[in-house]
This record gives C-alpha cells, structure tokens and sequence, in this order.
C-alpha cells in the first residue's frame, strides 16, 4: 500500500443531541461535511457521540437499589442508542463517503446478538468509500458507567492498516491501562485515536505522554456539553439539577510522536481542530525509542493478548 506522508487531519469538538439519535446523526454527518470541505482525512469524534455520554445522570442506581424515574430514563437511553450495522451506521456512511475521508466516530450500540439488553461503548471506524470498516467495544467501563455498558473482549482491538497509516482507537480510561496501550503499540499503530469525556488537565499529560511512548500520532477528542442541551424529559430532573452548568468543558487535542502538541486542548466551546500529519516523523522519533522494537525486552517482559471472541452461548448442532 503507497503511503501518503503529509495530509490534514480534523478532531470534531461537540456536544451530542442528547437521547435523540436522530438529530445526532444529522449532526453528525453536517460536522463530517464540513471537516471534508476543509480537506480532512482522517476525522474524529468523541466518546458516546451518539446518543450522549450521560454525564450527571444516575439512572436512579444506588447499591442495593433502583428507581423507576431511573429505569425510564435508561429505557430512553436505551431506545437512543444503535444497532451496528444498522440504519444509522448506513447514514453516516454515505456521508463519509461523499467526502472520502476516514471518519471514527463514538456511539453507544446495542448488543445485536442476544437479547439487545445490553449496551456497549463503542468506536466506530468507517472508510472514505463509507463502509463501515470494524468497531472497538470499551474494555472496561469507569466507575458508575459499569452500571449501563457492558465490557467488550480482546476481537474487537483493530488497527487498520490505510494509505495514512496505521489507525487503532482506545476509548478514555483504557488509555490508563498500560497494557492495553502496548497491545496497541505492538499492532504498529501510527495514528491512535483517543475519544474521551474526560476533561480533567491530568488528560492533557496522558495524550503526550502516549505520543511519546508510542511514538505516533494522537488524536484526541471529547465534547463541549452543557445542561441546557439535555432533555427536559429527563425524569431524574431533581438529581441532575445539582450538575454544573458546564458538564464537560472539551479539551480535544492533537500531538506528535515527540509529545508535542500540534493542536492545543480547547476549552468551552464546540470547534472543530486541524493539523497537518508528517508521518516521517514517526520514523525519525523511533531512533530514539521503540516500545515494542528495539527498546522492548522479551527475555524479560511479555504480554499475551486474547482476541478470541467471547461466545454466552454455543449451539452444537
């Protein structure tokens, strides 16, 4: 595959239509064509773009306990979230197709398998002929987040290998997981995708750190949401008015494989952030450092990665 070393890349800083799915698709594909238009080829998008990423709701959960103001507001989240493939993934496809760019996108999806129960945090990654290239479910959900998504296993780890590079994705906190990262590093990842609701400046260190580690390119991305973009059906209203007006302040980011920032954190508004791609500087940096190459020690250190495919059930027919 010929390479192309220099091109544009965009990170997509915006809040979410929350708990409508409809609209968020809409709005996403309008962002999508409008980092086209200013010649992006690779284009990111936060974490639980679509529907949203529940910031300051509950769902009425509490050890031992469970509200029915709670479950109906899960039933809507629920009812928002996707099917992958389905109607929505079709959609935004045919826009990414029309400006022919890489597009990674989060949604909350649906189990399609089973009983459609259960609900995934998932990364979605879509080529510039708007077919939807594979999926990476989050590992391991945060906190109370373990309370609405389930965790996905090790066969949804992709790195796609394309004309700019090697693209692989690892969703917020399982950007702390040093493991998870050097499974990355050792699949050849060059531009590594980082969607995030994590606003916190201690972020901002960990996207450097990783460019540095990894030597590539990171991109990454979170939402500028405020309360007034929530629904007003949302039946917790009295818990989630004690929420802050500004519930994630954004902070999306771009940095080189020496951990230098090509595009600064932004905060408080949505934007959208460019910068341009040289991929020879990942070649230049790794004369220094090789996590997985000639600075690894496997007489020493080893890591065994699972990507088979956890099955609930097996039908022997």
């Amino acid at each position: 595959m010929t390479k192309i070393k220099q091109y544009k890349v965009a990170v997509v800083q915006a809040g979410a239509e929350v708990m409508d799915k409809d609209k968020g698709v809409k709005k996403a594909i309008k962002l999508i064509e409008e980092a086209g238009k200013n010649n992006a080829k690779i284009i990111v998008f936060p974490e639980a773009f679509i529907p949203a990423y529940p910031r300051g709701m509950s769902f009425g959960a509490v050890v031992g306990n469970r509200t029915n103001e709670g479950r109906k507001d899960f039933a809507d989240y629920w009812n928002n979230s996707i099917t992958v493939p389905g109607p929505e993934t079709e959609l935004i496809g045919k826009a990414v197709k029309k400006v022919g760019a890489y597009v990674i996108i989060g949604v909350i999806e649906k189990d399609n398998e089973y009983s459609e129960g259960t609900l995934y945090c998932t990364a979605l990654f879509f080529g510039p002929g708007g077919e939807l290239l594979g999926k990476h479910r989050k590992l391991k959900p945060t906190g109370s987040e373990r309370l609405i998504w389930g965790e996905g296993d090790g066969s949804t780890l992709p790195v796609f290998d394309t004309p700019y590079g090697r693209i692989g994705s690892l969703i917020c906190w399982e950007n702390y997981m040093p493991l998870a990262r050097a499974a990355m590093y050792a699949k050849g990842v060059e531009i590594y995708i980082a969607p995030t609701a994590d606003h916190r400046d201690v972020w901002e260190a960990s996207m450097r750190h990783i460019a540095n580690e990894g030597k590539c390119f990171v991109l990454s991305c979170n939402q500028y949401l405020t309360k007034d973009m929530y629904p007003e059906e949302i039946s917790s209203r009295e818990e989630f008015a004690k929420q802050p007006d500004e519930l994630t302040r954004g902070g999306s980011c771009i940095v080189d494989p020496y951990g230098d920032f090509l595009v600064e954190p932004v905060y408080g508004k949505e934007a959208i952030r460019y910068a341009d791609i040289d991929l020879d500087k990942i070649a230049e940096s790794r004369l220094d450092f090789d996590a997985v190459g000639h600075y690894a020690r496997p007489d020493i250190f080893q890591l065994v990665v699972n990507e088979k495919k956890q099955e609930n059930v097996i039908w022997n027919k």
